[in-house]
């Protein structure tokens, strides 16, 4: 999704609803490795481009796409991207 087409450009902290029925806890908590640039920071400082069944998740360092939760009426998907590593702290 182009930045143009997003419905919103938010932080990361939007993600916490739709990854809470996939990942146990706070899913915004956890620090992801960019495979790109090799930037760590948790989920709840990226950049995320959202509509209503889309939000992508950019490496707020180098802007590659980490991951993307696809949302529809019976599922949520995360399809990974250029996410080398996700972890707790």
């Amino acid at each position: 999704m182009r930045e143009e087409n997003a419905a919103a450009t938010v932080d990361g902290n939007a993600l916490a609803g739709l990854l809470a029925g996939v990942f146990e806890g706070d899913a915004t908590m956890l620090v992801g490795v960019c495979a790109g640039c090799g930037a760590a920071a948790a989920l709840a400082e990226t950049i995320v481009e959202i509509d209503d069944t889309c939000a992508i998740a950019r490496c707020r360092t180098c802007t590659h796409t980490l991951l993307t939760v696809l949302q529809d009426d019976e599922s949520v998907r995360v399809v990974f991207g250029m996410l080398r590593e996700l972890r707790r702290v």
